[in-house]
């Protein structure tokens, strides 16, 4: 079938598209609608956006889609998808015969006719709220974060210096559970990462870019293999001996020599945490999400959006996000 017949079903679909309906991009997550329908594009309207809302989707450049997933045994992966091209497959998916299979990171063409996977809401407000019920997320920096939050909202850190010792404890203590549980998570999410990236250009998402990039680790072979290999090139041994930390210290140990007979020593003093009360950090995390739910007033309402906006934030560092221009050339490999 040519891509002709192709393109005309697909601005049918989009002509037909309910009003204010509203499709999510499946890599970067962006919310966007179909504003107007033309025949050689598609304009579309993020609605996240405050700068370039609106992007005209050009015929050709669905055309050169359609002929890379043509070419795909498994269906097009769409971590290769170039700059800014993250609407092409959403709005593609709206023809019966093209899916976005989000859980592989592929966009396919189907033996028979399928619905979009990622429309995310309609005109009907009502239904999409209860589409989208809000969920605790399952990971340990959600409840450290909820409760530095409170801890923040309850002090004024514009002058630590006047704050209880408690209260300051209380900050550390959340400050660094929060770097580790975010180290933690980063890792994880840059493992999923690496299965994605395929090329070393930038890719762009909401709040950054990121870029695969290799990092080289050096350990040197036996040592007389190495001296060995360096005697056979011309270099003599003495040049490259130096001292050997682990051997200096297994030294002092049968001598009577100090450490500062060989080491130059400065002391520095740093606050460690010693301990953490995880039964009353539980109880004060419980409280807050009991507050939250039966409270009606106005600082309870401003809290319960913070933790909202946080849960996105921490929902878009499990996601992966794409980038900026999109080119007749999709393959950026």
């Amino acid at each position: 079938m040519s891509f002709s017949s192709e393109w005309h079903t697909l601005l049918n679909e989009c002509e037909g598209f309910a009003e204010y309906a509203t499709l999510l991009t499946p890599l970067s997550q962006e919310r966007f609608q179909i504003v107007d329908v033309q025949e050689h594009r598609i304009i579309v309207e993020f609605l996240d956006r405050d700068v370039d809302e609106t992007q005209p989707l050009q015929r050709d450049q669905f055309e050169t889609l359609h002929e890379r997933i043509s070419d795909a045994v498994d269906g097009f992966d769409l971590s290769r998808l170039p700059p800014d091209a993250d609407p092409y497959p959403a709005v593609l998916s709206l023809h019966p015969r093209f899916e976005v299979d989000e859980s592989a990171g592929v966009i396919r063409e189907t033996d028979e006719p399928t619905g979009s996977q990622i429309i995310t809401g309609t005109d009907d407000e009502d239904s999409d709220e209860g589409a989208t019920e809000r969920m605790e997320p399952d990971v340990d920096v959600y409840s450290d974060a909820l409760l530095l939050i409170d801890a923040l909202e309850r002090n004024d850190l514009s002058s630590l210096e006047v704050l209880d010792t408690p209260v300051l404890i209380n900050l550390y203590t959340l400050l660094s559970d929060i770097q580790r549980d975010a180290n933690d998570l980063r890792q994880t999410v840059t493992e999923v990462l690496l299965d994605r990236l395929h090329h070393d250009q930038p890719v762009h998402g909401q709040f950054g870019s990121i870029q695969r990039t290799t990092r080289r680790n050096r350990d040197l072979r036996d040592d007389e293999e190495v001296l060995a290999a360096l005697e056979d090139a011309g270099i003599d041994r003495e040049r490259v001996l130096s001292v050997d930390r682990d051997k200096v210290d297994d030294a002092l140990d049968v001598t009577e020599l100090s450490e500062s007979d060989v080491y130059d020593i400065e002391e520095t003093e740093y606050v460690r945490k010693a301990e953490v009360d995880e039964e009353q950090r539980e109880t004060r995390l419980q409280g807050l999400k009991d507050r939250l739910a039966t409270s009606d007033d106005s600082e309870a309402e401003e809290l319960r959006e913070e933790i909202e906006e946080l849960e996105s934030r921490i929902a878009e560092l499990t996601e992966f996000q794409t980038g900026r221009e999109y080119h007749t050339q999709s393959s950026v490999e």
